[in-house]
């Protein structure tokens, strides 16, 4: 396991280069072509939720089950983003996910991490497999956010009950509470229960939030940055974020995710591990907490 408590991509923060409007970050100011407006965020509850099949999947010495959906079931529904062949989003167990896991159980061994009694929130949930980790490790509240309603209908929710009906009998999860949120980065703290709107003299937010392959499109990672300080408790909190370090032909990654913290000067950030088993780019998962 590697580690970079002081991970500097930049050497001055006087740099005029590094200058200009917002962030100012090219990269990040680049044009992109204009996206619909968003659905409303809305609260997605259990009992909307369908049924799904299950495999089980190991992740080191954890079993956990990923469910089996239908693409017909979701592919097509109104204001989805998902696009069959081309973009699946969380319909697809993604690497990141296994990797977060792997390191969560790791930080957990050590003595790093624990989610008992804590408040956590997982975002661009999926099959939301490092969420249900949490839920299974004693957290006292696990909240799910998606883009889609729909996955978090078909996918999110059942996948999630099913993992807690098999482990019920060996571990005490009755007393969590779990919710499902559906939105945008920029909308979705409207209703999510703990946030505290960057307010950092307050106890309000979630202590750790959970992330795996969501930073892989630029247009986005300002979006998702600004919810990560309104919704991380101050001064304690800590986010896991498991991604690649590049995602080739659409431009974010690690890097680029990393030199806007930075910059902003907020969070700082650690790396916990990276995975270079070439079966893919090169995976890694960090984590960032408050300076």
């Amino acid at each position: 396991m590697a580690t970079n408590p002081t991970f500097q991509l930049f050497p001055s923060s006087n740099d005029k280069s590094s200058q200009g409007s917002g962030l100012g970050l090219g990269f990040l100011d680049s044009p992109e072509p204009a996206l619909p407006p968003p659905p409303p965020p809305i609260e997605v509850f259990s009992s909307e939720a369908s049924s799904i099949a299950v495999d089980k999947v190991t992740i080191g010495e954890i079993t956990l089950l990923k469910g089996r959906v239908s693409t017909k079931e979701v592919f097509g529904l109104p204001n989805s983003d998902l696009v069959p062949g081309v973009y699946e989003g969380g319909l697809k167990l993604w690497e990141g996910s296994i990797d977060l896991v792997k390191a969560l159980e790791k930080e957990s061994l050590t003595g790093n991490l624990s989610f008992s009694g804590k408040r956590v929130l997982e975002l661009g949930c999926g099959h939301a497999l490092p969420g249900i980790y949490a839920c299974l490790k004693g957290a006292d509240a696990i909240h799910f956010q998606d883009f889609n309603a729909e996955v978090l209908r078909c996918l999110t929710i059942p996948n999630l009950y099913a993992n807690l009906s098999e482990k019920t009998s060996s571990v005490s999860v009755s007393e969590t509470q779990v919710r499902f949120f559906a939105g945008e980065w920029s909308e979705v703290h409207q209703i999510l229960p703990l946030v505290n709107d960057g307010e950092t003299d307050k106890k309000s937010g979630y202590d750790i939030i959970l992330m795996a392959e969501t930073i892989y499109s630029i247009s986005a990672q300002k979006s998702l940055y600004e919810l990560i300080k309104r919704c991380l408790v101050y001064p304690d909190g800590a986010v896991y974020m498991a991604a690649k370090k590049y995602y080739f032909g659409v431009g974010g990654g690690t890097r680029q995710f990393l030199s806007m913290i930075e910059k902003d000067g907020v969070l700082a950030s650690t790396l916990v591990s990276e995975v270079t088993d070439g079966s893919s780019n090169v995976r890694e998962v960090w984590k960032l907490s408050y300076k």
